[in-house]
């Protein structure tokens, strides 16, 4: 048992029962034994790689993005550029590179990282030496000023709570005890009105996920962008409506139950876009694609090619490799969506306007 594992089950002990999305920030954000506060996750060495780290073309066309984003709305000075977890800064390092010959945008700019992790803010800090980020705890604290924003990866972190519909009504799944171990069990039915919205899209026994926190921090940009123009982009992996159990743990690049080890996996769920677009209304506009389809759209393809040409070998073939992994329907093309957040009346965002 961990020692996280043993801090959890005695609380346990303590008070009962906990749902997933307490147990789930304690495994990520524990001061002492939380996965984030205590690693560097990312890449081969770590237990997950995510698009910024698999190639450069990523963090490039989206920071070319969100500059053209800039420009169409009549290029505001001064902007923040931020990043909602920025793992190792390697994306916003990406951006900033590609972004330098926009005519005024850097000179216009300043760089703002939301990140709770301490060990993760001195690797930001190393990542992007010369750039002077800021560092915000939430996104509340940001600059009011035009927002220009990329979300890779970050709301399939946030705590989720998980729902069963049974033949009495909605029961949640709670971390307790069985023989001294943490496992999963049912609480007793819920309020009618809980999850009555859901009804109609499911059946008995099926599940829905919600995360509480997604909501308000969707409003909280929204209402930013609303009031002072920009763009947020938010990638990750998930769909339309939250349907089935998503809850799943990683470690060493391989699943492993999310129960075993807390504090030493990385622990996700698959976002709710339709909860995303929701939030969104009535300060903003969205609108949503595939990442693949979008990567498509800024150029990708182009990209790739003039890359290659300075590539052979072992290089070359890991560059076609990053490149399908990014766009095929198989790998992340489809799995992972892509929502922009703009304000009324502006143009569409780059890659969404098609």
């Amino acid at each position: 048992m961990t020692p996280l594992a043993r801090i959890i089950a005695d609380r346990i002990r303590a008070a009962g029962p906990i749902s997933i999305a307490d147990y789930m920030a304690d495994c990520l954000m524990h001061p002492l034994h939380g996965y984030y506060a205590t690693r560097d996750p990312f890449g081969l060495a770590g237990d997950f790689t995510t698009a910024p780290e698999i190639s450069q073309m990523f963090g490039e066309l989206l920071g070319l993005c969100l500059a053209q984003a800039w420009l169409d709305q009549g290029a505001p000075r001064p902007l923040v550029l931020a990043e909602l977890g920025p793992g190792r800064g390697t994306l916003m390092k990406d951006m900033l590179r590609a972004t330098a010959r926009v005519p005024g945008f850097h000179a216009a700019l300043s760089v703002h990282l939301v990140e709770a992790s301490p060990h993760l803010r001195q690797v930001q800090a190393a990542t992007l030496a010369g750039h002077q980020p800021h560092w915000h705890d939430s996104a509340a604290s940001l600059p009011d000023a035009p927002l220009f924003l990329i979300a890779n990866e970050f709301f399939d972190a946030l705590p989720i709570r998980q729902f069963r519909r049974t033949p009495d009504g909605w029961c949640e799944h709670l971390v307790g005890l069985t023989d001294d171990r943490l496992a999963l069990g049912l609480s007793g039915p819920l309020p009618a009105a809980t999850l009555g919205h859901r009804l109609a899209d499911t059946a008995p026994g099926e599940v829905v996920e919600l995360c509480p926190a997604l909501p308000a921090v969707i409003a909280e940009l929204a209402d930013r962008i609303a009031r002072h123009g920009g763009t947020a982009l938010v990638v990750d992996y998930g769909g339309w409506h939250s349907r089935g159990d998503t809850f799943q743990a990683l470690r060493q690049h391989s699943p492993t139950n999310p129960l075993a080890e807390p504090g030493l996996a990385d622990l996700t769920a698959h976002v709710d876009f339709a909860a995303i677009a929701a939030a969104s209304v009535p300060a903003a506009c969205s609108v949503m694609g595939t990442q693949g389809t979008l990567l498509a759209r800024l150029g990708i393809g182009p990209r790739a090619e003039k890359l290659a040409l300075s590539l052979q070998g072992p290089a070359l073939t890991n560059h076609h490799a990053a490149f399908h992994r990014l766009t095929d329907p198989a790998e992340m093309g489809n799995l992972f969506k892509a929502v922009a957040l703009y304000p009324k009346g502006a143009p569409v965002p780059p890659g969404f306007d098609a």
